[in-house]
């Protein structure tokens, strides 16, 4: 029985050491500042974007991807991971806001659909969206102004 009491004693001991920096040789651990703990604080943001010859992102057939990684640092192998990133962040990362811009451009009425789609996380939050265009000169004119689909 006195086993038990010193086993739970001492356990009791190292964890209070532990907790509080201090080893039980007396040296004290490192403990971790500030800025070290801030880099993990952090809503990710990393998607894969698609542009795809069909009318549904599931039946179509991917020409050009890209991946895009905004949080911690712009990244990826978009182009512009800098300045898409900017882009998306200045439509808190609705990308129907992005898709809705009125087009400036002349298009034939050629039915040849093209679906882009973004796939991942946006600060955290899960996204699986796709917008369908009935020809390449659409989606272009509509994103005529963005660089998160020009690639």
């Amino acid at each position: 029985m006195r086993y038990i009491r010193n086993t739970v004693a001492a356990a009791a001991t190292t964890s209070a050491l532990l907790l509080t920096g201090t080893t039980a040789t007396g040296v004290a651990q490192a403990q971790p500042t500030q800025q070290t703990q801030a880099k993990g604080l952090y809503a990710p943001s990393a998607l894969v974007l698609t542009i795809g010859m069909g009318e549904t992102a599931a039946t179509a057939t991917v020409e050009r991807a890209v991946t895009l990684t905004c949080a911690p640092r712009p990244d990826g192998t978009h182009p512009s991971p800098a300045t898409a990133c900017k882009e998306l962040s200045s439509v808190d990362g609705k990308f129907a806001a992005l898709a809705e811009q009125p087009s400036h451009k002349m298009c034939t009425r050629q039915w040849n659909p093209v679906v882009i789609t973004a796939q991942g996380v946006w600060q955290g939050k899960r996204v699986a969206w796709s917008k369908m265009y009935g020809n390449p000169c659409e989606m272009e004119g509509s994103m005529a102004d963005g660089t998160v689909f020009a690639f």
